[in-house]
């Protein structure tokens, strides 16, 4: 026995001498950076150190004792602790191998922390760098959304890197390595996707407050209000507001997020509440989202007097349980058959879950991933789509209602005159018969009545307008072109050989000639230009709208040419001409009597001077007298 427990002191000395003192378990062996790498996950190679009381230094950690207490978290995802007080320190050692970049960024791709400093020590030398969200974004050592620090590394040398964390919200820290070339190209791609988000929220906001203009209903505008909200928290928790909107306001980027999403929380249940009517629908449930209300009120006005901390974890939680009474109402709503309440589910429970996937993730009680954390992005952007075809399924469902009461309405009152009618046969069948015979009568009086204003205003055999419907025109085209300034023109209108038909074919063939003038003139000028006949072969047309005499003149000429086209009438071939006299209102008169005397001596002068020509009153002597106008 007493040799047995000498061989045991024995192995005990020889082991105390040859292994040091304090041996630990091995260290993680450093990152080495390859000639080819371009990014890399440095979670796996990240050693961990909680400084709950924050008062460490970079020195302090270093001493061995301090240094032997750095140890790996085991999993794979991003390194999430949750909404915890303790300030953390993460080690890094990197060796970069020969021919690797030598220009590296460090991307801590959460924007919201609130203090992150990296310590690079190369041999006794040590490069410090800041950052975060309650530090203006000028002092940030690279122009980032996210916390980017540049890193210089030399191949063959070994660099440990020290990151200090302390954050009053959530403590996530995604930690990549990127190439200068690969963070943009990264990004290239993220920034696209917000952009997109973004804009479709935009269009949404935008959207429903036109909605709310046209219809005037509160749902509409606490949508806005949820819109508006969503987009002040992502832009903060994105870190794109505080790199484009308030760079230079860090105590507002830091407050955006929880006081965004206390305000989405707020509008969201206003909205659900607007929406599916919960105050007449499901009153219980109603109840709790007033109190949830109430509860976002309280988180923020937390978060903004009193700590950030709990107003996060606060925010967290009663968007969780939002997203359960929610769903649960809407659940409710869509089992009763309540216009939009299927889509409304469908499209809040995306959204609803994707929030509650965010706040768990913030809790720490899910893993960081692509999924986690980009999934309130996901959940609401699937949310606009379908939220557009609820509140589009909501005004046909009004519609549809409101055509059925409309509808029912109209079917209960015939259903009361078919009564009526019923127990009123008989006098009805005499009204009946009585109307039918006053409403003949008064079709014959009206159809009388109808040729007479029309044989009182219209020629009987052109159907032109005559001289007292001319008159009445010229009173209104005169009062129209004083109100407007524009120039308008009066053609009279003498046929040139029209005697010699008559006398010629007989009066049947001048009648039916007379017939095709009128049509011809009609064709020739526009349907809301003015033709009367004036008796025998003399015809005036009005024109409005003219611009000059050039431009009446041209339309005289038009005239001459298609009433001197020859026409056919029973086998026998005719042909007339034309001599018009032009008067502009208001250059040649400014009535009506004045204006068809200036005509009617301009178309005499036509005549007079060889016929089948336009004659402007402009240039008529006032030495001619008037004359009374004959047809030949």
């Amino acid at each position: 026995m007493r040799t047995l427990q000498a061989i045991v002191l024995l192995l005990l000395t020889i082991a105390a001498v040859l292994l040091p003192a304090g041996a630990d378990a091995p260290l993680q062996p450093p990152l080495r950076l390859a000639a080819d790498s371009t990014s890399l996950s440095l979670r796996p190679f990240i050693e961990i150190l909680e400084d709950p009381g924050g008062k460490l230094t970079l020195a302090d950690v270093e001493r061995p004792e301090t240094a032997r207490q750095f140890q790996l978290q085991a999993g794979d995802g991003d390194l999430n602790f949750g909404y915890s007080p303790t300030t953390y320190w993460l080690r890094l050692t990197l060796t970069p191998e020969l021919g690797a970049a030598t220009r590296w960024l460090l991307e801590v791709s959460y924007p919201s922390l609130d203090s992150v400093t990296l310590f690079v020590r190369r041999g006794d030398t040590v490069v410090r760098q800041h950052a975060g969200d309650q530090a203006p974004f000028a002092s940030r050592p690279f122009a980032h959304r996210n916390l980017v620090f540049p890193l210089e590394v030399i191949a063959g040398v070994e660099q440990q890197l020290y990151l200090r964390v302390a954050s009053s919200g959530s403590l996530t820290i995604p930690l990549t390595l990127w190439s200068p070339a690969a963070l943009h190209a990264n990004d290239q791609g993220v920034y696209s996707l917000m952009a997109t988000y973004f804009g479709m929220l935009l269009a949404l906001g935008l959207y429903n407050l036109l909605l709310y203009f046209s219809l005037r209903e509160g749902a509409y505008l606490a949508y806005v209000g949820v819109v508006f909200s969503m987009s002040i928290a992502q832009l903060s928790m994105l870190g794109l507001g505080n790199q484009f909107l308030w760079p230079n306001w860090p105590a507002w980027g830091n407050l955006a997020i929880p006081l965004g999403f206390c305000s989405t929380g707020y509008f969201s249940a206003l909205f659900t509440r607007l929406f599916l009517e919960t105050a007449k629908t499901t009153p219980r449930c109603d109840r709790l989202l007033a109190i949830l209300q109430a509860s976002f009120v309280l988180a923020g006005a937390t978060a903004v007097f009193y700590a950030y901390r709990p107003a996060g974890m606060a925010t967290a939680l009663l968007g969780a349980a939002f997203a359960v009474v929610a769903v649960v109402t809407a659940a409710l709503c869509a089992f009763r058959r309540q216009a939009g309440a299927r889509l409304f589910l469908a499209a809040w429970s995306l959204l609803l879950l994707g929030a509650a996937v965010s706040a768990l993730r913030a809790l720490n009680w899910l893993p960081t991933n692509l999924l986690t954390v980009f999934a309130l992005q996901f959940g609401s952007a699937l949310e606009v789509l379908l939220l557009s075809f609820a509140l589009a399924d909501r005004i046909n469902s009004a519609r549809r209602e409101m055509a059925a009461a409309q509808a029912e309405t109209l079917r209960t009152r015939e259903a009361a005159v078919e009564t009526l009618r019923q127990s009123e046969k008989t006098l009805e069948q005499r009204v009946m018969q009585r109307t039918l015979e006053l409403a003949e009568s008064n079709e014959r009086l009206r159809q009388s009545e109808a040729e007479l204003r029309k044989l009182a205003h219209h020629d009987p055999l052109t159907g032109l307008a005559n001289r007292a419907l001319l008159y009445d025109e010229l009173r209104r085209i005169i009062a129209r072109s004083t109100r407007s300034g524009d120039i308008f023109a009066l053609l009279m209108i003498d046929l040139d050989g029209f005697k010699w038909v008559n006398d010629t074919h007989g009066h049947a063939i001048g009648d039916q000639l007379l017939e095709i003038i009128a049509t011809r003139l009609q064709e020739c000028v526009r349907v809301s230009d003015t033709v009367a006949r004036l008796g025998g072969d003399e015809f005036v047309v009005v024109v409005e709208g003219v611009l000059d005499e050039a431009q009446a003149l041209a339309v005289g000429a038009k005239i001459i040419a298609t009433l001197s086209r020859p026409a056919t009438i029973a086998r026998h071939a005719v042909q007339v001409g034309a001599s018009i006299g032009v008067a502009l209102w208001p250059q040649d008169a400014d009535d009506s009597d004045r204006l068809l005397l200036a005509a009617d001596r301009a178309m005499y002068l036509a005549k007079e001077s060889g016929r089948g020509h336009c004659q402007l009153a402009s240039t008529v002597s006032e030495a001619v007298k008037e004359q009374p106008s004959t047809g030949e």
